[in-house]
């Protein structure tokens, strides 16, 4: 177990809490409860266009129901923007990013079009088709209206950091103990750092949060498990400190499909609305009241 252990959970408001976020939570609060640690609530509402207040409210409510008690006052990531914008600006200045004009469906037809495209745990890569532009090249699309992503150039981020990198994972180890894993984020290739829409990024957000909140464990869910190579790459090249990681289960619907914002039936409120308990939902879920 880590010593002074602060950990943190970080719903998005996009939807009702649901049996697998909410295991999410008490598992990362599990881990602190007992030994004295502190659980902070970070509300990741960046993408306003997704993100309702009423959804924020209702997790609050459900987490506070289900006896969780966590740091205030509660963080939002839309309070935090600049902090954002200047983490982006750092990577540009290290020469580690590029804009991208290519949309999903260009993507992915010129994926149909090779017989090799490259794959990942989250689908296809992207080629790098915009990798090699020249700055005239840009500054012409730019001029057309044409407005980019940013992406990580992987290879360069890679040459900068010039070795191998590693993470701490509790339960991965020889029996049940932390162990050292490899970071491989080629599994996730040239990622987008800043979207069109909303100048951020689930990965560039994620590393600036942890380490603003001085976060040192990370308990979430395992299909998290191969983003966390490349987020210990940005904190590398960042110079930011690295968590201990624990990637739990998840938890699956009946028919073994994993559980989404959009299963009502399984949402904290329509249960609790059903007449079930807190301590029922807790023992369901494998955790003491």
């Amino acid at each position: 177990m880590i010593v002074n252990a602060r950990t943190r959970f970080a719903p998005s408001p996009t939807g009702l809490l649901h049996l697998g976020t909410a295991f999410s939570a008490l598992y990362a609060y599990d881990k602190v409860a007992d030994v004295g640690g502190q659980f902070v609530l970070r509300i990741e509402d960046i993408d306003s266009g997704r993100c309702k207040p009423e959804y924020e409210e209702a997790i609050l409510q459900d987490l506070d129901w289900l006896g969780l008690q966590w740091e205030e006052p509660v963080v939002r990531q839309s309070e935090h923007r600049e902090t954002y914008r200047e983490t982006l600006r750092i990577l540009e200045t290290l020469g580690v990013t590029y804009p991208c004009f290519c949309t999903r469906k260009e993507i992915q037809e010129e994926a149909a079009r090779s017989l090799h495209a490259p794959h990942g745990p989250e689908g296809i890569l992207y080629p790098g088709t915009c990798r090699s532009l020249s700055p005239e090249q840009i500054e012409q699309r730019l001029a057309t209206g044409d407005r980019p992503v940013v992406r990580l150039d992987l290879a360069r981020a890679r040459t900068l950091i010039g070795g191998e990198i590693y993470f701490e994972e509790i339960g991965r180890g020889p029996e049940g103990k932390t162990g050292t894993i490899l970071c491989a984020p080629e599994l996730l290739g040239d990622i987008v750092l800043a979207r069109k829409d909303i100048g951020v990024s689930y990965h560039l957000c994620v590393v600036a949060d942890d380490a603003r909140q001085q976060i040192n464990l990370v308990a979430r869910g395992e299909d998290l498990f191969h983003a966390t190579s490349i987020q210990r790459l940005l904190q590398e090249l960042l110079g930011l400190p690295a968590p201990t990681y624990d990637h739990h289960k998840l938890i699956l619907a009946a028919n073994g499909r994993r559980l989404s914002k959009r299963d009502e039936d399984q949402s904290i409120r329509s249960l609790r609305e059903a007449g079930h308990s807190a301590r029922d939902i807790r023992q369901q879920l494998g955790f003491h009241w």
